[in-house]
């Protein structure tokens, strides 16, 4: 009978769980694809990918930055004890502008979609 008891208490305090989180819209890479440095201007990245995340000043040129965060987090929980393992990947791209606001260069890279979901003692292929 304690067993059973035992049994019991461990199935109603033991769970797993997964979550899923993200920052800001997806970049679309067709869309920066249509940006040309030398021609593009300021004006035209706003109103082809909207409002940047962050703008830096550097001199009398500044840079643009846009990103999409995905958060992967799955765990397990027994009673007290929580393990609990979370994949974070993003999409950045930097855009580079002169004095005039022309584009001059821009990088950018695509992890976001590579978020895993993994419990603890699992390794995700991104790590």
């Amino acid at each position: 009978m304690r067993h059973l008891a035992a049994l019991l208490l461990l199935g109603l305090s033991s769970s797993c769980f997964m979550s899923r989180s993200t920052t800001n819209e997806p970049l679309q890479r067709a869309k920066l694809e249509q940006l040309h440095p030398g021609t593009s201007t300021a004006k035209d990245v706003v109103e082809l990918l909207g409002a940047p995340n962050e703008v830096i000043q550097l001199g009398t040129r500044s840079a643009y930055r846009y990103d999409f965060t995905n958060l992967k987090r799955a765990g397990f929980t027994v009673i007290l004890f929580t393990a609990l393992n979370e994949d974070l990947r993003a999409d950045r791209a930097w855009l580079f502008f002169d004095a005039k606001e022309v584009l001059t260069h821009m990088g950018s890279t695509y992890e976001a979609a590579k978020t895993e979901y993994a419990l603890p003692w699992e390794e995700t292929h991104g790590k």
